[in-house]
């Protein structure tokens, strides 16, 4: 057989991780780690795992640490485990391989994330015309469902409306808008903004369920929560349709709060010369939830937190994946060294003339293996 080099022993770290970070898909690197025991050490010791997953989503640069559950780590301890520096890298890697597994998985099925209407900057007629009206399209007083703001002389003023998501962790892909149309005054004008603009984070402290369902939605509470992503601004149409905003790339929102911020006013009311904003429905769309495998915590008064991860939970969310997935039952071996073969296309663009090895003894793995049984791939 033909000599062959292994690249991950020939060429530096820091070359072999940037060969290694154009992998794409959370499994592959996995499957990259099943190679040899040698890339195995490799792929965790350098948090390959983890590149990817802030690669995709640079909001979980915010993790200061992992958590587990207590019988998991009692667990491991009556394993003889001591928690050393391998056994927590190897947890990490397991954790943001499943995590990105899981991100990836979730977002092909889109759903409605919305849960609740939190708070609007103002409201002119409450609770008639509060900020909950523009999550349900029902008729009141035969007319229609709507938020309005109170009215301002300044057509720049601008206005937010904030909501609580389904899951303090979820992928959004799309956020609609539906300025309101007054019908009911001549001319029927829309009373739409100039443009938008979309946040996602967290509560600067602590908050439970009780504490945001008691804010006062005609109030502003804009300034209980720390904005961990900013979107673009978007022109908003003078019409009345739900107007769709896909954001560039899916966003994973850290903490479960959308910020909706309304900028400039185009329609004057006549009966007092002042300018309105009015919504009248309000959608958001993206991937499952990815609680209660996943959850946060936030850390006071840092504003990072700590990623909860469940071990089992997310075999049990995603059941049908396997049964639909493209991906082939392991066979540990010669799946790890096809991906090889794509490692060598990869090398090309960094190292001309060196080949990938073909492993006499590939990687071994236990059938009870969690970083493989997780991802479907034993």
């Amino acid at each position: 057989m033909e000599s062959r080099a292994d690249f991950v022993q020939c060429l530096g770290s820091d070359m072999s991780i940037n060969i290694l970070a154009c992998l794409n898909e959370p499994v592959d690197v996995v499957r990259a780690g099943s190679v040899s025991r040698l890339w195995h050490h490799f792929v965790i010791t350098n948090g390959i795992s983890k590149k990817l997953c802030l690669k995709r989503f640079p909001q979980l640069s915010g993790i200061a640490r992992i958590t587990e559950p207590d019988w998991i780590t009692t667990e491991a301890n009556g394993a003889g485990s001591n928690n050393s520096s391998w056994d927590i890298l190897k947890r990490d890697h397991n954790v943001y391989a499943s995590l990105l597994h899981a991100i990836t998985t979730l977002n092909t099925c889109q759903c409605e994330c919305i849960a609740y209407a939190v708070s609007a900057s103002s409201t002119d007629r409450f609770p008639a015309e509060s900020v909950a009206n523009t999550l349900t399209t029902r008729r009141y007083l035969g007319g229609h469902s709507y938020w309005s703001s109170k009215g301002h002389a300044d057509p720049d003023s601008p206005e937010t409306l904030i909501y609580k998501l389904k899951a303090d962790l979820c992928v959004i892909s799309e956020i609609s808008v539906q300025p309101f149309e007054a019908f009911y005054q001549p001319g029927q004008p829309i009373y739409s903004a100039k443009s938008v603009r979309f946040r996602l984070g967290h509560p600067k402290n602590s908050l439970d369920e009780n504490d945001v369902l008691q804010m006062p939605q005609q109030q502003a509470a804009d300034d209980k929560f720390i904005w961990t992503y900013t979107s673009e601004v978007y022109p908003m149409e003078q019409k009345n349709c739900l107007q769709q905003y896909k954001l560039p790339e899916p966003v994973l929102c850290i903490g479960g709060y959308l910020q909706i911020e309304l900028l400039g006013r185009v329609q004057r009311q006549h009966s007092d010369n002042l300018f309105y904003t009015c919504v009248s429905h309000v959608k958001v769309m993206g991937g499952g939830p990815l609680c209660p495998a996943f959850d946060i915590d936030i850390l006071e008064p840092s504003g990072k937190f700590a990623l909860k991860y469940t071990p089992g939970v997310l075999r049990w969310m995603l059941p049908s994946f396997s049964e639909n997935s493209n991906m082939s039952p392991m066979p540990a071996e010669e799946e790890a060294v096809e991906n090889v073969g794509v490692m060598g296309f990869l090398l090309q663009a960094y190292h001309g003339g060196i080949e990938p090895m073909v492993w006499d003894e590939p990687m071994e793995w236990d059938d009870n293996d969690e970083e493989m049984d997780e991802l479907g791939v034993l």
